[in-house]
């Protein structure tokens, strides 16, 4: 048995463990069709900002891959999940942003991490530390409905924003920015840094999922986090797909 660095409620570890089952069932139908599974992200349209893990087959349209994925409970992997709550304890982060929220699960460990490291500051009153992105309404729905049933420590911690991302995040994102997970259509990524950068803290930590199974997708991102001054600097985790850790560290 995997030990979890976890704290949270037992009604809240029961729901994420029931979420990440669904999410694996669900991943397993999709295999199952005989379609290459790769974690990309699909949108309906070039300015759509729905995380999908995207079936590359002989569909050609992105509405069409949209409609297929947009009722598939695809979340993080929950080793993943796991890292993500453990780094951000140890980072002491308060300001993070997901790019890329889908059905809120991923989310859930994000907010009780934040959450946790808000008690460990004494005297300080904080805003909600987590800003969440989904362009898909249904999903967006569902995620506040997980979110309601972890109750206050989850829920008051998260500030959904429902839209292109491009434009959800382009104001009223507090400075100092600790950690910036992206589960997105790869093609937003980059964009979604550039956007974002000037808010990064020194230290602060970029996690983008599949950078290997979505290698090609991600390839200008990479070239971007690699070029020469850049003040990133590159890792990949040894988990499934790929799990990129970039941290960020301009030269002052």
């Amino acid at each position: 048995m995997v030990r979890s660095p976890l704290k949270a409620p037992q009604h809240v570890q029961a729901l994420l463990d029931k979420l990440h089952k669904l999410s694996i069932e669900q991943e397993s139908q999709l295999k199952g069709d005989k379609a290459r599974f790769v974690s990309t992200d699909v949108s309906g349209s070039a300015d759509g900002a729905t995380p999908h893990k995207y079936l590359e087959n002989d569909l050609n349209s992105k509405a069409s891959l949209d409609d297929l994925m947009r009722d598939k409970f695809i979340a993080l992997d929950e080793d993943k999940c796991h890292f993500v709550y453990q780094l951000i304890r140890a980072m002491g982060a308060t300001n993070v942003i997901e790019a890329g929220t889908s059905f809120g699960v991923s989310t859930i460990y994000i907010a009780l991490a934040v959450s946790e490291n808000k008690k460990d500051i004494d005297g300080r009153k904080l805003k909600p530390g987590v800003i969440a992105t989904e362009n898909e309404p249904s999903k967006a729905a569902k995620a506040r409905q997980h979110w309601a049933e972890c109750g206050p420590e989850v829920e008051a911690e998260i500030d959904l924003r429902e839209g292109n991302l491009l434009e959800t995040l382009a104001s009223n994102v507090e400075q100092g920015v600790d950690l910036l997970l992206l589960d997105i259509w790869t093609p937003l990524a980059l964009p979604t840094v550039k956007l974002i950068q000037s808010k990064l803290r020194h230290g602060a930590v970029i996690l983008t999922d599949h950078t290997l199974t979505a290698a090609e997708g991600y390839k200008e991102l990479l070239a971007y986090f690699e070029a020469p001054n850049s003040g990133f600097h590159n890792l990949t985790l040894p988990y499934s797909g790929g799990f990129e850790m970039t941290v960020y560290n301009p030269r002052k």
